[in-house]
């Protein structure tokens, strides 16, 4: 995806650097790292200072919003993390599937160890004590609500919304410690910066929507023309624009102005709008087999 036309994208809120600090004074409190990540961009979703900053401690990765990605891909990436060294499993923290999973994996597989000299040492009952991570807006306080049974943290489709450490006991075996969302200083990789924006990680008040939709609109015309065919009912080719696949979504759906003019502004927040919501199908932004492992 070419970025050369928009302006970088930098987005750091001081909160954040005070998240960083919190992950390290607190990590010695948990037995296990619980990280987010969003299966539509597995790779661009993790902090890459989180390796650094929970230093060595067990890893479970979630892959949530997998009812939004492609199922093989999703695949993909649990072999990559399981190869890499960290259980992987693929959950959508709104419905609930596959986090009746989370636990069992938790102290069959990343904590088994533990588990075991629990066991002898006459110490099964002691609770495991878990931190949840992730980015902005990648599912952390849906997932603890849907743990803990109820509303036990606040939720909104806002980035950062999650400002101070929490502690939620969801039994008298497991405790959680929520994190603020947590990026990083400085987007090295504006590739994954787009990403970001593209899925709503990033502040939209930041963004050129129209530059924004038309970087999607031509990813999507290159890796899943059918889904946009489906969706909007447009003929293209391979050598149609960023605007002018965005115009075509606009004269589409009617979105005119006065003098025959094509509303482009409404025809972008259309195609970001409904992409986040999965109405342009099953879509994941990039594969492991692209990155360096």
């Amino acid at each position: 995806m070419e970025t050369s036309d928009m302006k970088q994208i930098q987005w750091f809120p001081g909160h954040m650097a005070k998240t960083r600090r919190l992950i390290t004074a607190n990590l010695k409190l948990v037995d296990a790292v619980v990280e987010i990540v969003d299966a539509r961009t597995p790779f661009s979703s993790r902090n890459p200072e989180m390796d650094r900053l929970t230093k060595g401690k067990p890893r479970l990765v979630l892959l949530n919003k997998s009812d939004l990605a492609d199922d093989r891909a999703t695949q993909k990436w649990i072999n990559y993390f399981r190869n890499s060294g960290a259980e992987a499993l693929a959950v959508d923290c709104k419905s609930g599937k596959g986090l009746k999973s989370v636990i069992p994996a938790i102290r069959t597989k990343v904590l088994a160890e533990l588990m075991e000299k629990r066991e002898r040492s006459g110490m099964a009952g002691a609770p495991v004590r878990l931190m949840i991570v992730g980015i902005p807006n990648v599912g952390k306080s849906s997932l603890i609500n849907k743990l803990a049974g109820g509303k036990r943290a606040k939720v909104e489709d806002r980035p950062g919304v999650t400002r101070t450490k929490q502690w939620v006991k969801l039994d008298n075996s497991t405790e959680l410690l929520d994190m603020p969302g947590v990026l990083w200083p400085k987007f090295e990789d504006q590739e994954a910066a787009l990403r970001l924006a593209f899925t709503g990680a990033i502040s939209d008040d930041i963004l050129d929507t129209e530059a924004l939709a038309m970087k999607l609109l031509k990813y999507l015309a290159e890796e899943y023309p059918q889904s946009l065919s489906e969706r909007y009912k447009i003929e293209f080719s391979a050598e149609d624009t960023g605007i002018g696949l965005l115009e075509k979504v606009g004269k589409k759906r009617g979105m005119m102005l006065s003098g025959g003019e094509i509303n482009t502004e409404r025809a972008a927040i259309t195609v970001i709008d409904e992409f986040r919501a999965g109405k342009l199908g099953r879509i994941t932004l990039e594969l492991p087999d692209e990155k360096e492992k």
